[in-house]
């Protein structure tokens, strides 16, 4: 899914917890497509089907899009603004981390996506301890290593705020089949920025696992975290495909611990 912004004023602070407590609905949200994330990618604009997919193998499905078995999502090379460490996917090995692109200056879908990160976290009890929420901004120009961590931590503390160079940027971006583009206001003064508006789920080994939609459910969510931490079947195991329609999801039960 992808959204697109309403114009940011060039004084306006960035929207935070405060915020987004007070807001019941987006009303100033225009959905600009309705395909996940993986359906559109810089440089090529390419679909890849944007519906459900699910592994047929015993034991395990998905109410989110699996997508066991890409070929993308494999590298990221970044900084961890809190630390100035170098950050890659090795780093967070041994935990589940779920992946959102954004930005500060991001008026409603952001600040929601990370309010419901927190949720998640808070519903997996001790097990969300061992699940990295990890926040790659996709506007390094506006979202100094000052600015990013401030925001991040006002949602969650142990949130990880990440961030590189427009070139670093791009790079991983497109290694996630993220979109984002620039959109100036009408007079030129300030920007907002279009962009993907889905999270990905990445499993103890460092693989792609899931696409969460900015509309799927926190307790849906929960419940596939629980079964990817669960190593109910590994990822190499199962090929990456798209269905033409929709698959239902059945329930895992109580899924995997992330310890």
């Amino acid at each position: 899914m992808v959204m697109k912004s309403p114009e940011s004023s060039p004084g306006r602070l960035p929207l935070s917890v405060d915020h987004a407590l007070g807001t019941r609905h987006l009303s100033r949200r225009r959905v600009l497509s309705s395909v996940p994330a993986a359906a559109l990618w810089l440089g090529g604009g390419a679909l890849m089907g944007g519906l459900a997919a699910c592994s047929k193998e015993k034991g395990m499905t998905f109410k989110s899009t699996d997508l066991g078995g890409a070929d993308y999502g494999n590298e990221l090379s970044l900084t961890d603004v809190s630390t100035g460490k170098p950050v890659t996917l090795a780093s967070f090995k041994d935990h589940v981390v779920l992946l959102f692109f954004g930005f500060t200056q991001c008026p409603d879908i952001c600040p929601t996506t990370l309010l419901k990160a927190k949720e998640i976290r808070d519903a997996l009890g001790p097990d969300g301890k061992r699940l990295d929420v990890v926040f790659v901004t996709l506007d390094p120009e506006r979202d100094t290593a000052e600015v990013l961590p401030a925001y991040v931590h006002s949602f969650d503390p142990s949130f990880i705020a990440l961030r590189g160079d427009m070139a670093a940027t791009k790079k991983v971006a497109r290694e996630f089949r993220v979109f984002f583009q620039k959109v100036p206001n009408q007079d030129g003064s300030s920007y907002t920025l279009d962009h993907t508006a889905a999270s990905y789920v990445i499993d103890k080994t460092g693989k792609l696992r899931l696409l969460v939609r900015y509309t799927d459910p926190v307790d849906n969510v929960v419940s596939d975290l629980k079964a990817v931490a669960g190593g109910l079947m590994p990822a190499s195991s199962r090929p990456f495909r798209f269905h033409l329609k929709p698959v239902p999801h059945a329930s895992h039960g109580s899924g995997g611990s992330f310890a």
